[in-house]
């Protein structure tokens, strides 16, 4: 079982609060090339598009009018800046902007065609429950997007990890995230199959993960 940390729901949506102001200007850039990657992927399935973590909307402008956009968030001053970047742009394609809370969809089974969630797993408290979230909501022969960071399973960056996660669970995310915490969920259930798993800039941490969801039942949440 994954070993639990000092991040709860709260203070992780205290943290991107405190985030929004800045939030475009420091890591907009940064993650500029997962997004488009993300939204390209979702874009091959397309459809009704759930977007979780949505933050500020960055991404929203990218997808195409054709689909149709659900944003959820848990810091509402992320989701103003997300409901302003719609009213402006005229995205006439987002359906709702919301606050939600990832380990506990507020959607009935299969409402979506494709679960999108860019630089989240990380920053939720307990990923596995969101993980079992997003499979329940997504349609059987839809997929879940992934950009995350993956943490080393060792060595000198795996202390430096372990080291860090008390100021960087403060700050809103982890750094100690092993893909083999990936792999013991992708286990759990024949409903789910790893697609595609894809390195991404910066610095090879982080990776574009595409998640298939089969015939049958999803894994139980907890």
């Amino acid at each position: 079982m994954p070993v639990e940390t000092e991040m709860d729901t709260r203070s992780v949506a205290q943290a991107y609060g405190r985030w929004a102001p800045v939030y475009d200007a420091i890591f907009g850039p940064v993650f500029r090339q997962g997004r488009n990657a993300a939204v390209q992927a979702a874009e091959r399935v397309g459809g009704r598009i759930l977007e979780v973590g949505v933050g500020t909307g960055l991404s929203l402008p990218r997808y195409s009018r054709r689909n149709r956009i659900v944003g959820i968030d848990i810091s509402e001053p992320m989701l103003d800046k997300a409901r302003e970047r719609v009213r402006r742009q005229n995205l006439s394609h987002v359906e709702s902007i919301q606050l939600g809370d990832a380990e506990r969809l507020d959607f009935p089974d299969a409402s979506f065609d494709v679960v999108v969630a860019q630089y989240v797993v990380t920053a939720i408290p307990n990923p596995e429950r969101a993980l079992n979230e997003f499979i329940r909501v997504v349609r059987p022969g839809g997929e879940i997007i992934l950009t995350t960071r993956i943490g080393a399973e060792g060595g000198l960056r795996g202390a430096i990890e372990g080291v860090l996660m008390p100021l960087t669970s403060r700050l809103g995310w982890r750094t100690e995230f092993p893909w083999g915490r990936y792999e013991r969920w992708l286990s759990t259930s024949p409903a789910i199959q790893l697609r595609e798993k894809r390195a991404l800039p910066p610095l090879g941490h982080f990776y574009l993960v595409l998640i298939a969801r089969l015939a049958g039942p999803a894994p139980a949440t907890a």
